[in-house]
């Protein structure tokens, strides 16, 4: 976010006044300052994709889009969104390890880059739809290797999971390429974890993933057109943490996929990129409604909380720690003591932060949680006490755009259907009779 509480110049207690609370406001600058940071220093064989599951915001993806990033989508709305914010099927992969048969079909006739086929079971359906439209079925195969991350904020390898196909399965199936003619194994794809600061477990992650690609390319007889090393860039959030310097991450990463670029020229390589390109573009707006002491402490009770950011309770830890939060509309208040900031939801834990130094607080204060532009409103419970989603709202180039409108009552009703036979008169014992 821009200094002194501003967005490209605009007060955020302006943007509060014109479409209300809570609302999410993201800072288009703050997007292309994440992307090109990056993009600029890393390999030019490397492809950024943009993961749509951190922030699946129809503009937010448009303005990455043209920023030159590609998608990695995980649902059939978020394939329709990546194509409606201008990116081409060719630049389109699609995740994630419970596919319906609607959605793969939906990747073979919209004719995405690649299928990233995570189970045997799906590469069987793949191959059934594929030749029920005589097409050959682009897929990469994602792997869950016997190897683990170290330094990643929820680790995703190594261990039995849901994810990709064991390693040592697909090394003791040679003919698994073979036994389906209407797929096209075109590469390996590994996502080893998330959260992820420091640059070396990167680049360890990226170097046992590209050596994986190449073993698994030998034995299964496949050409690697694609390799997707997945990524798990992490943004700091908590005291104690660091960002990732861009120059410091690349100057090491850089000459580990110049290596294998050498020796494969012909290759696309992926980095998946979700919450790195867009938490620190966001800000969740919240007004206080009420404050007041209990048992000595200090509660200010706002008007959302938890349902639209359910990120807050806790990222990949079992210990809360608060997001950073600011008091917004009184930026030069002192802090005076601490504070448990609470949203409107019938349960205590609906706390966005607690034991905060802030200023005293006030009703019609505003309150940001900062870094919140990655898993937000779609990763919260939105609808919990039928609260709906908040209004989403970018600026960008000094301009701001309502990008998503609030949920109103009828946005909640209206696909409910009331059946007259539902309204029966009561029976006698309900009258008192």
């Amino acid at each position: 976010m821009s200094e002194g509480f501003r967005v490209q110049g605009i007060a955020v207690q302006e943007l509060a006044e014109r479409y209300g609370t809570p609302l999410y406001v993201y800072d288009g600058d703050a997007l292309e300052q994440q992307y090109r940071g990056l993009r600029d220093r890393l390999h030019p064989a490397v492809e950024m994709f943009f993961s749509l599951k951190a922030n699946p915001n129809l503009s937010v993806c448009t303005v990455l889009r043209g920023l030159g990033a590609r998608a990695e989508v995980s649902s059939l709305a978020e394939l329709v969104t990546a194509l409606r914010a201008g990116v081409p099927a060719e630049d389109v992969i699609f995740l994630g390890p419970g596919k319906s048969r609607a959605e793969l079909a939906a990747c073979l006739d919209e004719g995405i880059r690649a299928i990233v086929c995570e189970s045997p079971g799906e590469l069987a359906v793949i191959d059934e739809l594929a030749r029920e439209r005589g097409v050959t079925a682009p897929v990469m195969l994602r792997v869950n290797p016997d190897f683990q991350a170290r330094g990643a904020g929820l680790r995703m390898g190594g261990k039995p999971r849901q994810f990709g196909i064991d390693e040592a399965q697909l090394l003791q199936d040679p003919d698994l390429a073979g036994r389906h003619p209407h797929v096209r194994l075109t590469g390996v794809h590994a996502y080893l974890g998330t959260r992820i600061l420091d640059p070396q477990v990167v680049v360890e992650n990226t170097t046992r993933i590209l050596d994986l690609a190449e073993r698994l390319s030998a034995v299964l007889g496949i050409d690697l057109d694609l390799v997707d090393i997945g990524g798990g860039l992490g943004v700091a959030y908590f005291e104690g943490e660091h960002d990732l310097d861009p120059a410091e991450l690349t100057d090491a990463l850089n000459p580990v996929l110049a290596d294998f670029h050498q020796r494969h020229p012909e290759t696309r390589l992926i980095m998946e990129l979700g919450r790195y390109l867009t938490a620190p573009a966001g800000t969740y707006v919240t007004r206080v409604e009420y404050t007041k002491t209990s048992m000595g402490e200090n509660f200010a009770i706002a008007d959302g909380g938890t349902n639209h950011h359910m990120a807050a309770v806790g990222v990949g830890s079992f210990v809360k720690r608060n997001f950073p939060m600011a008091l917004l509309s009184r930026p030069d208040a002192v802090p005076e003591g601490t504070w448990q900031v609470t949203g409107p939801l019938c349960t205590p834990n609906d706390t966005l932060g607690k034991n905060l130094a802030l200023p005293e607080l006030r009703p019609g204060d505003l309150v940001g949680v900062l870094r919140s532009g990655a898993y937000g409103p779609t990763a919260s419970p939105v609808h919990f006490l039928s609260h709906g989603y908040p209004a989403e709202v970018l600026v960008h180039r000094g301009r701001d755009y309502l990008v998503r409108e609030r949920d109103g009552v009828e946005d909640l009703l209206g696909r409910q259907p009331v059946h007259q036979e539902l309204r029966s008169a009561p029976v006698a014992a309900d009258r008192g009779e």
